[in-house]
């Protein structure tokens, strides 16, 4: 097998949640760069037509696309059937979609807390549920779920954030027990800082900074940078590689003080 097939996507279809921006849209166009059809989701037409667009017109790639807010529970089940009946299946899942909310523990709202389960857990759960089985008959499969270094390590006011993210880890290494026999690898991904909206409107200049300076690189990583981990989990390069957590932080949790 070629490296170009051995990190090749042609002949799969991926669903991304959370694609329209970000580590999904650029997670997205590598794997159309290798060859993939893709079906994205997100809350937001716009973003995700001219995603879809932009993809396209880079790669030559079927993108097809849906709005959907992986918060709500009937949004996931149509989409998880939407996708497959516009693609015809689903050989790659990346549950990238999620949202962060900074409260102390003694602050947090009961409406937060569920939302943040619902968004960050309970839909990476409810999509994987609802794509294994196809994926099983095929005995062919990946699981890619987004968690964060913050599900390995913490700050303060990221409870439930980290949570959500520790819990990801968790249900991977389990799934990929269950799912091993049939070909299908479930994994996280643990981003440290990237350079994305969610971590830029919340947190301050001088906390950004100091992230920043936190890492091995002294900078946060581009969304382009998870392209390569992606594809090393989402093809037969990683076919192999089960039940793991793939940390891509610049180092920052090699740092103690």
């Amino acid at each position: 097998m070629s490296i170009g097939d051995l990190f090749g996507l042609k002949g799969r279809s991926a669903l991304i949640t959370g694609g329209s921006r970000g580590i999904g849209k650029a997670i997205a166009l590598g794997f159309a760069r290798a060859g993939a059809e893709l079906f994205l989701c997100s809350r937001k037409e716009e973003e995700l037509r001219a995603a879809a667009e932009e993809i396209r017109g880079e790669t030559g790639a079927r993108v097809e696309y849906a709005v959907a807010d992986m918060a709500k529970r009937d949004d996931v089940g149509r989409l998880a059937t939407l996708a497959v009946e516009r693609l015809g299946k689903i050989d790659v899942l990346l549950n990238n979609a999620g949202w962060n909310i900074p409260q102390p523990i003694d602050e947090i709202r009961d409406e937060d807390w569920d939302y943040l389960l619902e968004l960050n857990i309970t839909s990476c759960m409810a999509l994987t549920r609802a794509l294994v089985p196809g994926m099983k008959e095929r005995r062919w499969g990946r699981v890619i779920h987004i968690s964060s270094i913050m599900g390995l390590a913490s700050t303060p006011a990221r409870n439930a954030y980290s949570a959500t993210k520790a819990a990801l880890i968790g249900m991977a290494k389990a799934s990929a027990l269950e799912l091993g026999e049939f070909g299908i690898t479930v994994n996280c991904i643990a981003p440290g800082p990237i350079a994305t909206e969610m971590p830029m409107s919340i947190l301050s200049k001088s906390q950004q900074d100091a992230l920043a300076g936190r890492t091995a690189m002294n900078r946060w990583a581009r969304p382009d940078e998870l392209i390569g981990p992606a594809l090393l989990l989402a093809t037969e390069a990683g076919s192999y590689v089960t039940g793991t957590v793939l940390v891509v932080d610049g180092g920052a949790l090699a740092r103690v003080f």
